[in-house]
């Protein structure tokens, strides 16, 4: 169980996205090896799931598509699907 976020906008492609994604945090807890959080890159946005395991590092991740989001349009809208 955890939370679940849909970021609608314009997602960034191919060298931008590349870059973005080797911004974010490990998913992993190395640890316990328990997902932290999960993600995908979809036409209309990015899906984003917190596990509720870290959440600094899930706060993180999903900060970094939030502003990948905004740099890239105008208004962005963020729901729980």
């Amino acid at each position: 169980m955890g939370r679940e976020y849909k970021i609608l906008c314009k997602p960034m492609g191919g060298a931008d996205l590349q870059h973005l994604l080797l911004q974010l945090p490990p998913p992993f807890k190395r640890s316990q090896m328990v997902e932290i959080y999960n993600y995908a890159v979809q036409d209309d946005g990015y899906y984003f799931i917190d596990h509720l395991v870290d959440r600094k590092v899930a706060a993180s991740g999903f900060q970094i598509f939030l502003d990948a989001a905004l740099s890239n349009n105008e208004a962005v809208t963020v729901i729980e699907p």
